[in-house]
């Protein structure tokens, strides 16, 4: 992604560019200013909604053209970490003694 924000950065800044436009108490040129930045920070959200879009629907794709794909692969493809193992217990000599 070209831009350095990560979507939740982007969102929340945002967020807070509509909510001081929305309260208002700015400058002709400082709301103009505010809504350019807004402009920029909705298409970095847009792009990285449909970048993930794009991915999910990648793995959507793999997983029903391939029947052997399980959902690791697919969690995986969608750059999603497994879960940690459960560990079990080690087994005990239960016979007696």
């Amino acid at each position: 992604m070209p831009d350095s924000l990560s979507y939740e950065e982007a969102r929340d800044e945002l967020i807070a560019v509509v909510h001081k436009l929305e309260t208002g108490g700015t400058t002709l040129q400082e709301s103009i200013e505010l809504w350019e930045r807004g402009e920029e920070l909705a298409r970095i959200c847009q792009r990285w909604l449909e970048g993930a879009r794009g991915r999910l629907e990648a793995v959507v794709r793999s997983a029903s053209t391939d029947p052997s794909a399980d959902s690791a692969t697919a969690d995986t493809a969608a750059g999603l970490s497994p879960p940690e193992p459960a560990t079990s217990p080690t087994p005990t000599d239960t016979a007696g003694g």
